[in-house]
């Protein structure tokens, strides 16, 4: 089959035709940029992070499917994947992932050393958290810990270290990741619990609502700490209030446990990242000089 024919197959591997994951990881790359910089960070900076959000995702996406290739099959959410129907050979998906991860370390060489230094660590979390779940009910923590790496990293390549109140923010990130990626996993609990696949939202069971809802909570009181930490005025909390009402909503969507609308709430967490970087972004177009 030519390249050209190809494409499509390798654009639903990725999720391109699936934005949200990226967006999941841009969100908190875009507040610890802005954070790190006080105000916009170097274009420069900005390209290489956005652009390697992008790749790193496509790149997790890619050894997702590859370590659930014989069980996407068998859950009803993922059995079209390309890995899974034998549209691709997994030879090709573990090249693919290689590719990805050479291109975003390329970009990561434009930076600085402690930068570079870091990346390992994202391909690392990447590379292993499609493997968690055959081992821990908590690949969600695992999955959080690398969507959260990039907050580090980000300090790093604008102020060439990693400050204390940085981890401040990545714990806020881990503990909002571990929450919406409950809600997703509970889309699939039926099936994983079938075939044997471990996640919070099995181990949670009935308390998934009350877990998840901590979770939540933690996360908004960790973003009201990242508030006074870095000096951040009213317009920012605003912004976390938005992201706490959203959290409620959210708790409201999975009041019955059902599939749609946990994948919603999962959804939703869109406008949660979205809602605490306007109020970053507002602190710093309107704070003195």
């Amino acid at each position: 089959m030519q390249i050209k024919q190809r494409l499509p197959i390798y654009f639903r591997l990725m999720r391109f035709d699936r934005p949200i994951g990226t967006f999941l990881v841009l969100w908190p790359t875009l507040w610890a940029l802005w954070l790190a910089a006080e105000g916009i960070p170097p274009l420069s900076t900005l390209a290489i992070f956005v652009a390697g959000v992008i790749l790193m995702r496509a790149a997790g996406c890619v050894i997702n499917d590859f370590a659930d290739r014989k069980i996407d099959g068998h859950v009803e959410r993922t059995k079209a994947r390309p890995l899974a129907t034998g549209e691709m050979h997994s030879r090709e998906a573990l090249q693919l992932f290689v590719g990805l991860c050479m291109l975003s370390f390329i970009l990561v060489l434009f930076t600085n050393r402690l930068t570079i230094y870091l990346s390992f660590g994202a391909v690392a979390l990447a590379a292993t958290y499609p493997f968690m779940k055959r081992y821990t009910h908590f690949p969600q923590v695992v999955l959080g810990a690398a969507f959260a790496w990039s907050v580090p990293m980000s300090f790093a390549a604008v102020q060439n270290t990693v400050p204390p109140e940085a981890w401040l923010v990545y714990l806020a990130v881990v503990i909002w990741t571990v929450a919406y990626d409950t809600f997703y996993a509970m889309v699939d609990r039926d099936d994983d619990l079938k075939i044997g696949v471990k996640s919070t939202a099995i181990y949670f069971g009935d308390e998934d609502r009350l877990m998840t809802g901590m979770l939540q909570g933690s996360a908004a009181f960790i973003l009201v700490l990242m508030g006074s930490r870095f000096g951040l005025g009213f317009i920012y909390f605003v912004g976390v209030a938005v992201a706490a009402g959203l959290f409620v909503y959210q708790q409201r969507l999975i009041r019955h446990r059902q599939r749609e609308q946990c994948f919603q709430a999962f959804l939703n967490n869109n406008y949660v990242g979205m809602a605490v970087f306007v109020g970053i972004v507002a602190h710093y177009l309107i704070a003195p000089a």
